[in-house]
């Protein structure tokens, strides 16, 4: 069986998230996608904007107009993606879609090595590293694709998860 790999999609501006649900909703009524159309990601990233002289965190598309897809090439999916509505094309040259190599995809966030980790879910780790640096907190959930531990965090007075790297977060002791 081939390997699935992660593909570049072009969508219209603003219609990355109605690419990835009409996606999965194609994936959905047609079984036999299931196996062939593994996943369909809008990357996002958390920054932390000022507004008002607030200091408030968001969400947003790393890549606004494109969403990637990770999925085994063949003419039935490069059929079934290409004709999505919104979808513009795949990126590469002319109608041959070009598969995002490996260290194309470590800044997304995106890791298919596999990597061992000394903490479970409900675990109480330290950040090491990064926005969340010093920050104590409980592991609430565990993302081996991504890479990332969930932790909660106060924000504005309120418990808030928030994803964390792996090379950011070590146990307690």
């Amino acid at each position: 069986m081939e390997e699935a790999k992660w593909y570049v999609v072009h969508t219209y501006s603003g219609y990355e998230n109605k690419v990835k649900a009409n996606i999965d909703k194609t994936i959905e009524n047609n079984r036999d996608l299931a196996d062939k159309i593994i996943e369909v990601r809008v990357p996002m990233e958390d920054v932390i904007e000022l507004k008002d002289g607030k200091k408030k965190p968001v969400s947003r598309k790393m890549f606004p107009g494109y969403v990637l897809v990770n999925m085994i090439m063949n003419d039935e999916t490069w059929y079934v993606v290409r004709n999505t509505r919104g979808v513009t094309g795949f990126v590469g040259p002319g109608s041959k879609p070009v598969p995002l190599s490996e260290t194309d995809m470590k800044p997304l966030g995106i890791k298919t090595e596999n990597v061992s980790i000394d903490f479970v879910e409900g675990d109480t780790v330290v950040a090491v590293a990064g926005v969340w640096k010093d920050t104590i907190s409980k592991v609430s959930k565990i993302d081996y694709n991504k890479q990332v531990a969930t932790i909660t965090v106060e924000l504005f007075g309120r418990e808030t998860p928030v994803e964390i790297s792996f090379a950011e977060v070590r146990r307690m002791r």
